[in-house]
């Protein structure tokens, strides 16, 4: 994964450690951008009330407040529970142009987020994460 220009994580590890620390299936998604099949995610179709954090270094991600039905087999929010909280960076991967969301803490991948899709959010925007990015902690 290339590194994040103009912008220092604050947990670094070195990538044998993030290989001992994540499962294979958990470093592909995280860091080397992999993407988990649709529709196979743990929280694709939650509806428990919580806070998701980032699967590798435990930040702060997104409310369950702003997720919401997208129908397009992950996890869809409409913001970040703070917009420090991500790192939006231009994807030109497989011929198309997409944001990329990076968690701000560690600088692992997330997903990717989209504009202008027409759903009835407050942001017009998908936050489109893999399940593995992501641990939700339920509220009390």
């Amino acid at each position: 994964m290339e590194p994040v220009r103009g912008s220092t994580p604050k947990v670094v590890k070195s990538d044998e450690e993030w290989r001992e620390e994540l499962t294979p299936v958990e470093y592909a998604v995280l860091r080397q951008a992999g993407t988990e099949p649709a529709w196979t995610g743990e929280y694709t179709d939650t509806k428990t009330r919580g806070v998701y954090i980032c699967r590798a270094c435990g930040a702060e991600l997104f409310n369950s407040d702003t997720k919401f039905e997208s129908n397009c087999g992950w996890p869809s929010f409409y913001t970040p529970s703070d917009g420090d909280n991500v790192i939006l960076r231009e994807d030109l991967s497989f011929g198309s142009r997409r944001t990329e969301v990076l968690c701000a803490s560690c600088h692992s991948h997330l997903g990717h987020v989209f504009e202008g899709e027409g759903y009835q959010t407050p942001t017009d925007q998908r936050y489109c994460i893999n399940s593995v990015s992501m641990k939700l902690l339920p509220a009390e």
